[in-house]
């Protein structure tokens, strides 16, 4: 069977022609054939779920079946679960079994979804190909010598390659739609503060946010309509009810305001291939009654150095609770207090954390904090007024997502040359607002997508438009060699 859209799934078990149990063994028998070419998951919980399987098909027995119920879904390992380990990808964090569910499963759960298992990811979300996870990197189910992006790659990976209907993931700087891009699914990484972060595992608090991944618009409006909603245990949780995403599917496009902000269009590094599927998507819209406008974000091209100030000195902060004596790795007979703290960081941190953490905390050391972070947050307020203006023209804006399909994995590319790849998706982050990452025509065989952002709050619309053009297209339904 074809694990197809969620949509089609829930079709399936509310038609009975086959039972939440039926639907979780399928996919787990999928996730052991293909696992071990694409190390998408880190732990796959097949005990749990057949027993949420079981429990899903008694409650629609019961006739207490919502639209979610029975459906299968796979975590991101930086969302905890109790009694199941939350790795973040991490050596630091490989034996942390969580006492308790963050949010975004807890309400998963209580829609009747069953967990599938937990998925790869970079190290603490830190990167753009997957390598960085002390679990090795998940690959690309398009291409296994490729990248599936990051830091949600695994996500992604599962279910390009039907190994879940849907995952969850988190964008900090792109980490939901670079992956989606990398491996021709749908992501949306919603308005900051539209899903609780209680429970999610931090990298850089004022960026971090939750999201999904799945094929289709329909199936991210699904999801996202379960997962958000105000938490009073996250601070920055937004006291705004969540829109019935579905409802919006089907809205007229006519008079619709879409935006092309030149400095994403005019950039020599676009790929040609990119360039084209960007053009053939407006068109598409267009066909539909929506119009094009010019716009412009000027201040675009400082994004990512401001990005990487203010992500790495958060980063610097929040990982400073890993010292080696409260939980997560400890080093083995420590000559003393020093001896524990340095060596059980430096062990349990790999490379590319370690180097985040030092150059987070020089940007907030004494003599360098106005010269850097405080800085860096003007800029991001430049960003974010620049969104605004923008949006006074247009409804929603379009951009590509990555530059290029997805690289090689093991591709030598220094540290700045990787963080420039996410110039396209770090402005959004900087800004707050949402964004929805759908896949586009292929770019030499190889999967791209484009991003659609939009107003604070304003999902819905992206939803519109996102479904809309896969109504004329069926590249989110093509499917990765041997995984159809």
């Amino acid at each position: 069977m074809q694990a197809g859209t969620l949509r089609a799934q829930a079709r399936m078990l509310a038609a009975g022609e086959c039972s939440a149990r039926e639907l979780a063994e399928r996919h787990l028998a999928r996730i052991r054939a293909l696992q071990p070419r694409l190390n998408a998951f880190i732990s796959v919980t097949e005990e749990r779920a057949l027993a949420e399987a079981d429990a899903a098909d008694a409650a629609r027995a019961a006739g207490r079946a919502g639209p979610l119920t029975g459906l299968p879904v796979a975590h991101k390992d930086l969302f905890c679960t109790r009694g199941v380990r939350t790795s973040c990808g991490s050596r630091m964090l490989d034996n942390f079994v969580a006492p308790y569910d963050a949010a975004v499963v807890e309400r998963l759960r209580a829609a009747g979804m069953v967990m599938l298992g937990k998925t790869n990811m970079d190290e603490f979300a830190m990167g753009s190909s997957n390598e960085t996870s002390h679990y090795g990197p998940a690959r690309n189910p398009w291409d296994p010598d490729r990248a599936p992006g990051g830091s949600s790659g695994g996500s992604a990976a599962a279910v390009a390659a039907r190994l879940a209907p849907a995952a969850t993931g988190s964008d900090t700087g792109g980490s939901i739609r670079q992956p989606a891009a990398f491996c021709g699914i749908t992501g949306i990484k919603p308005t900051y503060g539209r899903v609780s972060r209680y429970g999610m595992v931090a990298f850089a608090s004022s960026l971090d946010q939750g999201g999904a991944l799945a094929l289709t618009a329909e199936d991210c409006a699904l999801l996202l309509g379960a997962m958000a909603g105000f938490d009073a245990r996250d601070s920055t949780s937004a006291e705004r009810p969540a829109p019935d995403y579905a409802a919006a599917l089907d809205a007229d496009l006519d008079g619709l305001r879409l935006g092309v902000p030149a400095e994403y269009f005019d950039d020599d590094g676009l790929d040609d291939g990119l360039r084209a599927a960007l053009e053939e998507a407006l068109a598409a819209w267009e066909a539909r009654g929506a119009r094009r406008v010019a716009v412009s974000l000027p201040h675009l091209a400082l994004a990512a150095p401001a990005y990487y100030v203010l992500a790495m000195a958060e980063c610097s902060s929040n990982l400073a609770r890993y010292d080696g004596v409260r939980y997560g790795h400890r080093c083995a007979e420590p000559a003393d207090l020093e001896d524990l703290y340095c060596r059980s960081r430096e062990e349990g941190f790999g490379a590319e954390v370690r180097r985040r953490i030092l150059a987070g905390t020089y940007v907030l050391s004494a003599g360098y904090y106005d010269a850097y972070y405080r800085r860096a947050q003007r800029v991001r307020r430049l960003i974010r007024e620049d969104f605004v203006r923008a949006f006074e023209a247009a409804d929603a804006l379009l951009a590509p997502v990555s530059p290029a399909p997805p690289f090689p994995l093991g591709q030598e590319l220094d540290p700045v040359a990787m963080y420039r790849l996410d110039r396209y998706t770090l402005p959004v982050n900087l800004a707050g607002l949402p964004a929805l990452a759908l896949p586009a025509r292929p770019a030499a065989g190889l999967p791209v997508g484009l991003q659609l952002i939009g107003r604070d709050f304003d999902e819905a619309t992206l939803f519109a438009l996102g479904a809309a053009w896969q109504r004329d297209t069926d590249y989110h339904l093509q499917a990765p060699p041997g995984c159809a």
